[in-house]
């Protein structure tokens, strides 16, 4: 048996996400102690929203969960631009972040869109 959010391929990709970013925070300067936080906070809402959004019955708000989740998805790509431009991480895992964050938010455009109807 599986709660509803698990049956959705986009939150699977949300924790794969989150797995990927946890271990770039581990990565990063302790000087940089507010990226890793933000980045954290960023990457964990994103399934956190879908499951919410998963469990609601009303589909205005589900659409309302599934648009946070991908504002918390597009913040993800932000600190990904920053910690790339001030040399942070590797260009395979800016790459790898990034190729995940754009199915994620690819799929949350597509979830919201359908739950507003």
């Amino acid at each position: 048996m599986q709660f509803d959010h698990e049956k959705l391929d986009a939150y699977r990709v949300a924790i794969d996400f989150v797995a990927l970013a946890d271990g770039i925070v581990e990565q990063l300067p302790r000087g940089r102690a507010y990226l890793a936080d933000q980045l954290q906070r960023a990457a964990t809402s994103i399934p956190l929203n879908i499951a919410e959004g998963a469990g609601e019955s009303s589909p205005a708000e589900k659409a309302r969960f599934y648009r946070m989740a991908k504002r918390s998805a597009t913040e993800s790509a932000a600190v990904f631009d920053v910690a790339n431009r001030l040399s942070l991480i590797t260009s395979d895992s800016y790459n790898a972040g990034r190729e995940l964050l754009l199915r994620i938010v690819s799929m949350l455009v597509n979830m919201a869109r359908r739950s507003a109807k």
